[in-house]
């Protein structure tokens, strides 16, 4: 597959010729584009996505998700389903120390002077590595620090850090682009707070670093005035963030590699070919295909004949990548995914097209028709959408529920009471006893999803003890195994969950991001 790579001085060359002189016509008017004798509108000859750093082409279509063979814990959670995934990137191999370091370096040169909130809670925690009964504190102490275990994955990082480093990646990308085309300039030696830049606070027109050469606005009413870059001119990158549950297991597969026109020859188990974890070419026959825990008290092998060579974590790119190219979809350390984790996967009604549980619909907040800048993060400040919306698509803001947690999908009425709706709106007198905050503007916790969601899943409430549960709104989907992992969750249908404000030493990540324009990449 062929990806079209885009420099950024490349791109300004392309802009500029774009800008001056293109007598592109409409087909709807017949008036000419780029063209300020006929009013300036501007449309980019820039029309494909070029590849971020550190990503794969991931070519979508349709697949058998789930498991392929029988769930041996007997939890029915990911049931064979047929679903399409969009074409997507995803990181050619899991996020590493060094990476994840340039990311805390960076946020603390940035931001810990002048906003220390940012910078206080993007740090591993080490102590992850910790366990009652076993001596590991090596890692404790070097495994996220020293030189040596640069290229390893990042562990200790739960999923809401995933998240803020996926953001700072988006920054940094964009800002290269923008420095390499001249737009702005690079000052690293006064980088605080809010002269540091943000995508979405450029975009909002708010940025209040060093501009350098803008690009020249067409619209005759602009008086010559220059204008920065605009997501219409395609130049600017989509944010990078963690892959959905299907994105993830759909690259893991890796079955472009196992496809003959529309017939799928063989459906993976793993994410090579056969139903071995043993490579079956003969130039390595035999050897182990992942970093994994063979059995108990085997955890690398014998002296002499290590079987996979490592005990704990191994470098990002040690074992073959699968047919997309991605390392380490199997073993090693298992990846933390967006979506918030159900049972069932696939709820009558669900999505068969990208499906994702998880939506929270924002929007910037305005002050005085002026996009509102935070305060604390000194980013966009972002709200959720109106609850009570006239659209036929959504009707609120917050979707995490929908189908299985929200109103409509409880069938019992708790305690005899005449209607569900009065145990709901009473349910927030149980979180204050529980130490569960106050209650949100509005009062009805039919607008909060963490409260209706104790109505199917909840946590030994005084309502009903008897009921316990580890499903609530803040827990995440985990996909893949880990070095300290069976063979069993090196499938690639196998799924698990971990609170999203908890990290843990065989839990790591890696970033994707939407794929603009064509399928095929080609």
């Amino acid at each position: 597959m062929k990806i079209l790579k885009v420099t950024g001085l490349a791109l300004l060359a392309l802009f500029v010729l774009t800008s001056c002189g293109s007598k592109k016509k409409s087909a709807g008017t017949g008036w000419n584009y780029n063209d300020p004798n006929w009013g300036g509108f501007e449309v980019s000859e820039y029309n494909e996505q070029p590849t971020s750093p550190g990503l794969v082409f991931i070519e979508g279509g349709a697949f058998t998700m789930g498991y392929v063979t029988d769930d041996s814990r007997f939890q029915w959670n990911n049931t064979a389903h047929q679903v399409t995934v969009s074409s997507f990137y995803l990181d050619e191999c899991e996020v590493s120390n060094v990476m994840y370091r340039e990311f805390t370096y960076w946020m603390q040169r940035a931001y810990g002077e002048e906003y220390p909130e940012r910078v206080a809670d993007i740090y591993p925690d080490t102590n992850a590595w910790r366990d009652k009964l076993a001596w590991r504190e090596s890692f404790v102490d070097h495994y996220f620090t020293s030189p040596v275990y640069d290229e390893y994955p990042v562990v200790g990082v739960s999923w809401e850090q995933a998240n803020k480093y996926c953001t700072w990646r988006t920054d940094r990308v964009n800002e290269k682009i923008l420095v390499d085309m001249g737009v702005i300039v690079l000052d690293q030696t006064d980088l605080r707070g809010e002269t540091a830049f943000q995508t979405d606070v450029y975009l909002a027109g708010q940025y209040r670093g060093e501009s350098k050469t803008e690009l020249t606005n067409l619209d005759p009413a602009a008086g010559g005035e220059p204008r920065q870059v605009r997501r219409e001119d395609g130049i600017l990158q989509p944010n990078y963030r963690l892959p959905t549950e299907a994105e993830w297991e759909f690259a893991a597969l890796g079955q472009i590699g196992s496809t003959f026109d529309e017939r799928q020859v063989e459906h993976k188990t793993y994410p090579w070919a056969g139903h071995s974890l043993r490579s079956a070419n003969k130039a390595y026959y035999g050897q182990f295909l992942a970093n994994f825990k063979r059995s108990r008290g085997d955890a690398m092998g014998i002296a002499g004949n290590l079987n996979d060579a490592w005990d704990y974590t191994a470098p990002v790119k040690w074992y073959f990548p699968n047919d997309y190219g991605l390392y380490h979809m199997a073993g090693n350390v298992a990846e933390w995914c967006m979506d918030v984790f159900r049972k069932d996967v696939d709820p009558v009604g669900g999505e068969d097209l990208n499906p994702f549980r998880g939506n929270i619909y924002k929007a910037p907040v305005y002050v005085d028709d002026e996009i509102a800048i935070n305060d604390t993060t000194g980013g966009i400040e972002y709200k959720n959408e109106d609850v009570d919306l006239n659209r036929r698509n959504y009707r609120q803001a917050n979707n995490v529920n929908y189908l299985d947690g929200d109103y409509a999908s409880n069938i019992y009425d708790y305690d005899g009471q005449s209607a569900i709706t009065e145990w709901v709106n009473n349910s927030d007198e149980e979180d204050e006893e529980e130490g569960g905050g106050e209650e949100e503007e509005g009062g009805s916790t039919l607008d909060n999803p963490d409260s209706v969601t104790n109505m199917m899943y909840r946590r030994n409430t005084p309502r009903q003890s008897d009921v316990t549960s580890l499903t609530d709104n803040k827990v995440r989907v985990v996909k893949g195994g880990s070095w300290k992992d069976r063979s069993y969750w090196m499938q690639a249908g196998t799924r698990r969950f971990y609170d999203q404000d908890k990290s843990t030493s065989w839990i790591g990540f890696r970033c994707a991001m939407d794929r603009l324009g064509s399928r095929s990449g080609r």
